[in-house]
C-alpha cells in the first residue's frame, strides 16, 4: 500500500490528525503515542523513519531528528475503523523526551498478584 493510498482510507479528526501507537518491534512494548496527518504519514513511508505532527509546534516532527533517537519503521498498521495507526519501530536508543526507554514507564495500578 502507498502512503496515498492509507491517507485516502485513514479517518482523520476534524484538525486532520489521527492518533499513532508506537510499538517496539522487538519486545511488543509500546513506546509512545503521537500524532500523524497527512504529511506525516507520507514523510515516514518516504523515509522509513517515524514521522509525527507536533501539536505544540504546529510542523512535522522526526522523532529522533534532535536527539538521533530515530524510530526506524518496520512496519505501518491500522486498526479495524481506520482511525488510528500503529508504527512498529525499530528504536534507537530511548523513546521518551525524559530519557526513559518508553513513555510508559510508570504505573498508575496494578492487580495484586497478578
Amino acid at each position: 500500500m502507498t502512503a496515498d493510498e492509507l491517507i485516502a482510507m485513514v479517518k482523520f479528526d476534524d484538525r486532520g490528525l489521527v492518533p499513532v501507537v508506537t510499538q517496539d518491534v522487538s519486545d511488543g512494548s509500546v513506546l509512545m503515542v503521537a500524532w500523524a496527518n497527512a504529511a506525516a504519514i507520507r514523510s515516514t513511508f518516504g523515509t522509513g523513519r517515524a514521522s509525527y505532527w507536533s501539536r505544540s509546534r504546529n510542523s512535522l516532527w522526526i522523532k529522533g531528528e534532535t536527539s538521533g533517537h530515530f524510530q526506524n519503521v518496520e512496519e505501518v498498521r491500522y486498526d479495524c475503523d481506520v482511525d488510528t495507526l500503529l508504527y512498529r519501530v525499530r528504536q534507537e536508543g530511548p523513546a521518551c523526551h525524559t530519557g526513559e526507554r518508553t513513555c510508559f514507564y510508570r504505573s498508575a495500578w496494578r492487580r495484586e498478584g497478578g
